[in-house]
């Protein structure tokens, strides 16, 4: 997918069993896809459908008997990216505890979902996104996903899109 050096990470969470909505995300062009939990089954089917996606997860809240680790990094451009569902960091209260896990991690971008509310903030340095939920949105907007865009410089542009 790499366009001039730009490298595209797309981010989802929350398909809740929908795995019409992971299909249709996994068909969108990408280097890599993370998903943040609650939906392990309906990915694990999509990635039979989709063999040659790179496709990185945590588990989620819902994802019961889950062998997907709680919380990931994954690199591009040398930027540092750490993802979790966010249950364990009281996410739905505050970002205080993700915004001190990236600060001591030398994180760039913070990813996380559970809320299943869209939310970009730059804080410190440090991008804060959750892409909301991809089939059970509670913020009164579509269903969505989001993408970061990371050039070879190490530039970053975070946004969301709906399903």
């Amino acid at each position: 997918m790499s366009s001039g050096g730009i490298k595209r990470i797309i981010v989802f969470s929350d398909t809740h069993g929908r795995g019409s909505a992971v299909r249709k995300i996994l068909q969108k062009p990408a280097d890599a896809y993370i998903f943040l939990g609650d939906g392990e089954r309906e990915l694990d089917e999509a990635r039979q459908l989709f063999p040659d996606k790179k496709i990185y997860s945590v588990c989620g809240n819902c994802d019961i008997f889950s062998s997907a680790p709680n919380i990931d990094i994954y690199s591009e451009n040398g930027v540092r990216i750490m993802f979790t569902h966010g249950h364990h960091h009281k996410v739905k209260y505050t970002l205080d505890v993700l915004l001190s896990l990236a600060k001591s991690n030398d994180i760039k971008v913070m990813l996380f979902g559970h809320t299943h509310c869209r939310r970009a903030e730059y804080i410190d340095g440090i991008y804060l996104l959750n892409p909301g939920s991809a089939a059970e949105p509670r913020d009164f907007l579509p269903p969505s996903y989001a993408y970061i865009d990371i050039t070879k410089k190490g530039d970053i542009f975070c946004a969301h899109a709906n399903v």
